[in-house]
């Protein structure tokens, strides 16, 4: 059950007191010289995990934080036979810890705490009315050997396993049609030891797509905060046709090469959802808004809408910070995506999508974004042919209309903006207002556009492309635009 740690000052009161009743106290020398050293030790010692930020020596263990008891019965991972030692397969601890709290859905659900240590799984799934509790320094470890993880059939909106036909592997942590369920904790980590998926997944030596870290589907009302996920095998954090989300507090990582598909978060047909004051640097996109790939995503018919992205930093030396796509197939809308730094990427905010996918991308609102050293800043391409199979229509041709950009700013760029639409798949309505940003090359056409439609409101740095209408501060037309087909992309720098 839940335990309490006392910190082993907590004991001494420390009261003000006469002279003479510390010196009867005290009556010998040696005594008062034992007292002020160990004073003294204790104080140097807190001092330096103060200052420092190392931590004590292992011989003091400190003030441990108790587990908040955050449901009416709670349970540590000990009780069903846990041991946290790195080595030792805890499968059937958190298998038994999951069984009976899912009995206790009428009194409210229950906790399952995981004290400090090292805890080895294959996967395991959750249930409802449930809080996966993970102490600081407490670290669930996925098992590397793909015999224990559990074959899935492919995601109905994707009719693919996404890197092989037929099945895929499931995710570490799993959940289905659930309710009300909360993975949180003092920052615990979960760690998926993605090295041997890697290396496998390059040497073509695994015959299903690799499995996300967490996956939740078809469920409502989940929250996931305070905690560290790392070096996923594929996608990190995947919520699956779900109502009612919020992620917050989440530290993601993975290598930012040699680490292939670790994007940070994938909304997947979701709806209803905040991801708010996290940091995400990984080895594909930081997050990506996804609904269904190609003929299966447009059958299956369920859009990614109503998302909020916000107090968000992120690194992508692969792809982008921040993407919607390329599997995009349901629909994607009503997404504000805001006050994000995108530092040190490859791209900052990406649309891509291709003939073939259907569905739309309208509603996008990006306002206060900062990129810090990227090579470009915001694309929108419509060519990222990519298809599960050949039973694509390539006639299913996406809608990209109603995308704002307000209040973009950084330094170290390339290429502020490529907006690469097309005849089939033009870029209607966007709109750039109050944007600075600081360039790396000065070459002519660094405001790349083509097939798109839209305006520019006020003055804003770099001189935007011919495409776009221009309109004062006041909304006043100034200059309408001679054609939105002009084609200015370069792709060599």
């Amino acid at each position: 059950m839940l335990e309490t740690v006392t910190s082993p000052l907590g004991r001494f009161q420390y009261q003000r007191v006469e002279l003479k009743r510390v010196a009867a106290f005290l009556s010998s020398h040696k005594t008062l010289f034992t007292v002020l050293w160990i004073a003294a030790f204790a104080s140097v010692f807190l001092w330096q995990r103060n200052v420092v930020g190392g931590g004590l020596p292992v011989f003091w263990s400190g003030p441990v934080k108790p587990m908040p008891k955050l449901r009416p019965v709670a349970f540590n991972l000990t009780d069903f036979g846990g041991v946290g030692d790195g080595v030792t397969l805890n499968t059937e601890a958190f298998e038994r810890a999951v069984s009976a709290i899912s009995k206790l859905g009428k009194r409210g659900g229950g906790q399952l705490n995981v004290p400090p240590g090292k805890w080895l799984t294959a996967p395991f799934n959750l249930t409802s009315h449930m809080t996966l509790f993970l102490a600081e320094d407490a670290v669930i470890l996925g098992i590397q050997d793909e015999k224990y993880w559990p074959l899935m059939p492919p995601l109905p909106s994707y009719g693919y396993g996404r890197e092989h036909p037929g099945p895929r592997y499931g995710s570490l942590i799993h959940g289905q049609n659930l309710k009300d369920v909360v993975i949180t904790g003092h920052n615990g980590t979960v760690n998926g030891q993605g090295q041997k998926w890697w290396k496998k997944y390059r040497q073509k030596l695994l015959n299903h797509t690799r499995g996300p870290l967490v996956e939740i589907m078809w469920s409502s009302d989940i929250l996931i905060s305070n905690i560290t996920l790392r070096d996923s095998p594929f996608w990190t954090l995947h919520p699956y046709d779900c109502k009612n989300v919020t992620i917050r507090n989440v530290t993601i990582l993975a290598p930012v090469f040699e680490a292939p598909n670790t994007d940070g978060i994938d909304p997947d047909s979701c709806e209803d959802m905040v991801i708010e004051d996290c940091y995400i640097s990984v080895g594909d996109d930081g997050i990506a808004i996804k609904s269904g790939w190609d003929q299966y995503g447009i059958k299956y018919g369920k859009p990614s809408t109503n998302i909020l992205i916000r107090n968000v930093v992120v690194r992508s030396m692969v792809s982008a910070g921040v993407s919607i796509g390329s599997e995009m197939s349901g629909g994607v809308s009503n997404v504000n995506v805001e006050n994000i730094l995108v530092w040190s990427s490859r791209r900052a905010v990406r649309i891509k999508t291709a003939p073939g996918r259907g569905g739309y991308v309208r509603s996008i609102n990006y306002r206060n974004i900062t990129f810090d050293n990227v090579r470009v800043g915001i694309v929108i391409k419509t060519d990222y042919n990519e298809h599960p199979d050949e039973g694509y229509d390539p006639k299913a041709l996406p809608i990209l209309k109603d995308i704002s950009f307000t209040g973009i700013h950084g330094q170290g760029v390339r290429v502020p903006v490529r907006i690469h639409g097309s005849e089939e798949i033009p870029v209607k309505n966007v709109t750039f207002r109050d944007m600075s940003v600081g360039l790396t090359y000065k070459k002519k056409h660094i405001f790349q556009c083509a097939f798109v439609e839209g305006r520019v409101i006020g003055t804003i740095f770099p001189a935007p492309c011919d495409n776009l209408d221009r309109y004062d501060e006041q909304g006043r037309l100034v200059k309408r635009s001679a054609s939105q087909n002009l084609t200015d992309i370069d792709y060599d720098f």
